[in-house]
This record gives C-alpha cells, sequence and structure tokens, in this order.
C-alpha cells in the first residue's frame, strides 16, 4: 500500500533538491540564451563561414542526446586538464545544449520581423549591435515567448538527467530515498508531483506575461 508517511518524511529532501533544479535549469537557461544570441546572428550572417559554424553547432548539439553531452563535458573537462565540480559540467552542457534550441526558436522570431523596422533602423543611424539590442532581439523575445517558455519547461524536465554526473538534484534525490525506504513508488510520486508543480507555474507565468505584452 502507499505510504503517506513515506511521502511527507521525504517532501523536505525533495523540495530542497527542487531548488537545485530550478538553479541549475535557469542558469543553464540564461547562459544558454546569450550564447543562442551568438549563434542565430551567425546563422544569419551574410558570411558563409559564419552559417556553417551556427549550423555545425545547432547541428550537433540537437543530433547527440543531452545525456551524452552531459557525460562528454564531464569527463572531456579533466581529460583536457580543467577540474571542475559536477555542478559547472552540468551548468556547461545545459547551456550548450538548450542554446542550440534557442538559437533556433530566435532565428525564427528573427525572421519574422517586418523588414521595415530593419530599414528605419539604419536610416535612424544604429549600428549592428544597437539593431540587436534595441530591435532585433526584444522582437524576437516577444514573438517566440511562446516557444521559449515551452524550452524552459523541457529543459527543467530534461535536467533529471544531470543526476548521471552526481549532482544532488530532484530525481537524483529521489532516486537516494527510494533506496534508502525500499519505497519507490512514495518517492516517486511526490518528485512527479514536484515538477508538475515547477513546470504548471512555468506555464502560468508565461501565459500571463505572453497576455500582457499582447494587451500592452
Amino acid at each position: 500500500m502507499f505510504s503517506t508517511t513515506v511521502f511527507l518524511q521525504g517532501l523536505p529532501l525533495l523540495l530542497h533538491a527542487a531548488l537545485a533544479t530550478i538553479g541549475i535549469s535557469l542558469t543553464g537557461l540564461l547562459i544558454g540564451f546569450f550564447v543562442a544570441i551568438g549563434v542565430c546572428a551567425a546563422r544569419l550572417s551574410p558570411k558563409r563561414w559564419a552559417r556553417m559554424f551556427g549550423g555545425a553547432y545547432v547541428f550537433f548539439f540537437r543530433g547527440v542526446p543531452m545525456l551524452v553531452q552531459l557525460l562528454l563535458v564531464y569527463y572531456l573537462l579533466p581529460f583536457a586538464g580543467i577540474n571542475v565540480s559536477p555542478i559547472v559540467a552540468a551548468i556547461s552542457a545545459v547551456s550548450l545544449c538548450s542554446a542550440s534550441y534557442i538559437a533556433e526558436i530566435l532565428r525564427g522570431g528573427f525572421l519574422s520581423i517586418p523588414p521595415g523596422h530593419l530599414e528605419a533602423a539604419r536610416i535612424l543611424g544604429l549600428s549592428p549591435l544597437d539593431m540587436l539590442r534595441r530591435i532585433l532581439v526584444p522582437q524576437a523575445f516577444r514573438l517566440t515567448l511562446p516557444s521559449l517558455v515551452n524550452e524552459m519547461v523541457l529543459l527543467i524536465k530534461a535536467s533529471s538527467l544531470i543526476s548521471v554526473v552526481g549532482v544532488a538534484e530532484l530525481t537524483r534525490t529521489a532516486q537516494n530515498i527510494a533506496a534508502s525506504t525500499y519505497r519507490p513508488l512514495e518517492a516517486y510520486v511526490a518528485a512527479g508531483l514536484i515538477y508538475f508543480v515547477i513546470c504548471g507555474t512555468l506555464a502560468l507565468v508565461a501565459h500571463a506575461a505572453e497576455y500582457r505584452l499582447q494587451h500592452a
């Protein structure tokens, strides 16, 4: 039978671990967003070598499973003489992986911006950097907000994979509780509910932000 006692006893540990999950996911998403801007700029560049670099980046990180990317970063960095903690390795892998998806989302947003806006910016004498910072990125962000939120939710769920490198996030903590109590059902039900609350809250907040942007 389902043990409510085990379920409730495990919640404090799981909630603490959920903070690590959220922290790693959001940090990886933030870093990945800035990396994605560079990758997206390369994908849209008139220079062939830049487009090839951006295309190769997206092709690799979208074509290789995130689990393999985590293991590569975790074991490749020490092999190259760079010793980092499991959390740093996890954030690095999450950032590089998320950047490939966000870059394609932003590229779609940039291509949706009316050409007249860019022509007006050129007439005003804005530099390419100012155009990117004041016109392209804000409009692309507004156009792609639903897709970016969806990527954020997927990233939080995919963050369960970082348990393989020893990070005590939500899934790893649930595994430890299941192993110590011999009650896996209670541990994984609790973890599933926490994931549901996190992702559901993000979706609701994003929906409210999207509504405000559309009616601003």
